[in-house]
Parts: structure tokens; C-alpha cells; sequence
């Protein structure tokens, strides 16, 4: 049996989602909460990877298991048990047992908080900028992206993907709480990708790039020609689609 489990958590205490020699990773703490509720090896597969850093409000990966979960909403309250508090089991759901949580999703959705003053209350989660910045113009600039499925000029390079191409489905700045968030959708995203454009669409809020350099940069298909990468604190993946054919009605 296949299922999909939906989890947040905080990133500040990881060294992203993906397992990796010598550092805590998240799919680790889950593999290891699963072995120890289950007492065998459940590899465990996510919805994609989120860099050093990197909040989840939602995270979507999937597990194999021999026998059907009678009772998910009480595995789910075991794990919760069994993992750290910067780590939250919110639904585990039975799904095809072909289902992907990472090649089946239609749509990834990330959002990075930014304030202009110092708060003790949102500091930890968003980045604070100096100055004044020009909303209107980085909207303005963050509508060019629709235009464009190349972005290497924000990938990080030498990754291992087959190509840079995605299909930018919204972009824009909005008000909110003491701040801005910036809300991004895609059907996929290059490693770094958000935060070089974050750090992009920054120097056109300062003033310092126009729209027309900004869409300039893209073209170059050039990551030292682009701006520079906004902290992962302030940065999460906030929602994953998937087609309603993979879960059972």
C-alpha cells in the first residue's frame, strides 16, 4: 500500500528536506520516526527538496508499506509523538499505488516574507530589508516572469536536472501582517530558484534594475548576472496540487 503523507515543519534546524551525509535532514527524522513506529525500514520519497533553512507549512512525500493502515489519524498522532516539535504530521491518505509525490504534482506554491523594521515577533521567519522599496515595480517586474520557461539565470549551478524550463503560473507581491509576502506557483522549481528571484526583483524595488534589465537578466540564461539570494528563513513551501485521479474516492 501507498500512502501520502502531509507534514510541515520548521527548517531552521535542518539542512534541508533531502538526506545527506554528515547533517540532520528532515526525511531523515522521518524515516527514523517510521522505523521506530513500525520496526522495519520505510524509505520515505518527497514532493521535491527545500534548501538549508526552508520552512514547510505544507510538505506532501509518500511511503510503501506491506499491510493496510487501519487507523491513520492514530499513526499519524504516533508519529507526531515520536517526532521533534519543529516537525508536524497533519493527514496521512491511502493514494494509488503508482502516485508520486513528486513527479504526479501539478503545482508547487512558495511564498518569502520580507519587513522593514525590526519585530520580535516575525523576525525569525522573514527578511528584513533596509530602506524603502517599490511594491508596484516589483510587481510590475514579477508579471515579466509569465513571459519567460527558461530561469537559469536563477538556478544554482551544477545542479543535475535535465533542464531549467518551468511554467510560472502566478507571481506577486502582496501587503500582509507587518510586512510583504511574495507568492510564487509553478509546475516545478530550480534549486535556489525562489530566493535568486526574491534577491532579483529586490533591485528593482531599490531602484537599482529596471524592468527592462530585469527581463534582460533572464534572457542572459546567467546566475552570476542575476541578484543575490535572500536567506532561507523567510522563505516557505506553502502548497502542493495533485491531480484527484491518484487518491481514492
Amino acid at each position: 500500500m501507498r500512502y501520502f503523507i502531509y507534514l510541515s515543519y520548521d527548517g531552521a534546524g535542518y539542512h534541508g528536506w533531502q538526506i545527506q551525509p554528515n547533517a540532520v535532514s528532515v526525511q531523515e527524522r522521518m524515516e527514523k520516526a517510521l522505523f521506530t513506529l513500525l520496526r522495519k525500514p520505510v524509505p520515505v520519497t518527497g514532493a521535491g527538496r527545500t534548501d538549508t533553512g526552508v520552512n514547510a507549512r505544507l510538505m506532501v512525500a509518500h511511503f510503501d508499506i506491506d499491510e493496510p493502515i487501519s487507523d491513520t489519524i492514530i499513526i499519524a498522532d504516533r508519529l507526531n509523538r515520536i517526532l521533534p516539535k519543529d516537525i508536524a504530521i497533519s493527514r496521512i491518505v491511502p493514494v494509488r499505488p503508482d502516485a508520486h509525490s513528486r513527479f504526479d504534482a501539478i503545482s508547487r506554491t512558495y511564498k518569502y516574507y520580507v519587513i522593514g523594521h525590526k519585530s520580535p515577533f516575525t523576525e525569525a521567519y522573514a527578511w528584513r530589508y533596509k530602506g524603502i522599496l517599490d511594491f508596484d515595480k516589483m510587481n510590475e517586474a514579477a508579471r515579466c516572469l509569465f513571459l519567460y520557461t527558461d530561469f537559469t539565470s536563477f538556478s544554482k549551478l551544477h545542479t543535475d536536472v535535465k533542464t531549467n524550463n518551468c511554467r510560472i503560473m502566478e507571481a506577486h507581491w502582496d501587503a500582509e501582517g507587518e510586512g510583504h509576502v511574495f507568492t510564487i506557483r509553478a509546475d516545478r522549481f530550480l534549486r535556489n530558484m525562489v530566493r535568486a528571484i526574491v534577491g532579483t526583483l529586490i533591485e528593482v524595488g531599490k531602484g537599482k534594475l529596471s524592468i527592462e534589465a530585469f527581463c534582460k537578466i533572464i534572457e542572459k540564461k546567467d546566475r552570476c548576472s542575476a541578484g543575490t539570494s535572500v536567506p532561507g528563513n523567510a522563505l516557505f513551501l506553502h502548497d502542493i496540487e495533485y491531480p484527484r485521479e491518484i487518491f481514492f474516492e
